[in-house]
């Protein structure tokens, strides 16, 4: 049993699915599956392998059928958390556990800094948060190069430098700048130029996600239990190193997944990951409270 629902408010109008009843029928807490810039129908595969919780998932503003209506394009984490802390307060049931994912998981820190009798588990998979690497300057400057590479030549281009920073192991040095930009083609990407210049992940839009500090201090104050998760095959990538950053700012050790940055992917966007895998390991982690 799915329902959507929308969240009107004075500068979006926010949609989210409930898949299972509220309240709850196993008692547990509903479970909260975020991302950004991906919207809910990434989350259908992994929704589905939990059958036993009410999975509750939304689409970010601006994005897929959320509606904005502030006037702005940028994607700010602090004004996502604004929006997941409506629709917690929409289910009307307590505090839920999450999952988040990538961008998602860096508004999901932003959330639990600024209401944190909003969640009692969060597990923040793969934060992109380039302050917390010894080389942030450098990450800064290689995502300037996916901007540049967007708004020359489309997304394609763009995409092809998305994935080469991505891929990228270890930090960011002049040998990454010196190789000649990647050919989209090689990576089965189109090399024509449709003009538009609004992705918000090929973009500068998202910068404010990746460019967010957590605040650690009131993560560590909060009662809510944070577990920093990563994917096994993104060691020493961009994402594995900011979350194993992040993990330590926290005073703790990352946990490990299964697969890669989108491990938890099923076929909807072509890179499957290893979806019952992953979703055994998510189990298993909201089950044991260690």
């Amino acid at each position: 049993m799915t329902t959507t629902h929308t969240l009107e408010t004075a500068e979006v109008d926010i949609v989210y699915d409930v898949h299972g009843p509220l309240p709850t029928a196993d008692g547990h807490p509903p479970l909260v599956m975020i991302a950004q810039p991906m919207t809910a129908s990434g989350f259908a595969t992994l929704a589905s392998h939990f059958p036993d919780r009410t999975v509750v998932t939304y689409d970010p503003r601006g994005l897929g059928r959320s509606t904005r209506k502030d006037g702005r394009v940028d994607n700010a984490p602090t004004v996502q958390a604004e929006d997941v802390h409506a629709v917690i307060e929409a289910l009307g049931v307590g505090p839920v556990e999450m999952f988040a994912s990538s961008g998602g998981a860096v508004t999901a820190l932003a959330l639990v800094a600024a209401y944190p009798d909003d969640v009692t588990t969060l597990v923040a998979h793969e934060p992109p948060l380039i302050p917390v690497l010894p080389d942030a300057a450098a990450a800064e400057r290689a995502r300037a190069g996916v901007r540049d590479a967007y708004e020359a030549n489309g997304s394609g281009a763009g995409m092809a430098a998305f994935i080469a920073m991505t891929t990228w192991r270890g930090q960011f040095t002049e040998d990454y700048f010196a190789q000649p930009a990647p050919d989209p083609a090689r990576f089965g990407m189109p090399t024509d130029d449709d003009g538009s210049r609004d992705d918000p992940l090929l973009s500068d839009r998202s910068w404010p996600i990746t460019s967010y500090r957590p605040d650690v201090d009131a993560l560590t104050a909060a009662p809510t239990r944070v577990v920093i998760a990563v994917g096994e095959e993104s060691e020493n990538t961009f994402t594995g190193r900011t979350t194993v950053a992040t993990a330590e700012l926290l005073g703790q050790q990352v946990t490990v997944f299964p697969s890669h940055h989108g491990g938890f992917l099923g076929g909807e966007f072509g890179y499957p990951g290893q979806p019952e895998a992953f979703a055994r390991t998510l189990h298993h982690v909201l089950d044991n409270n260690t």
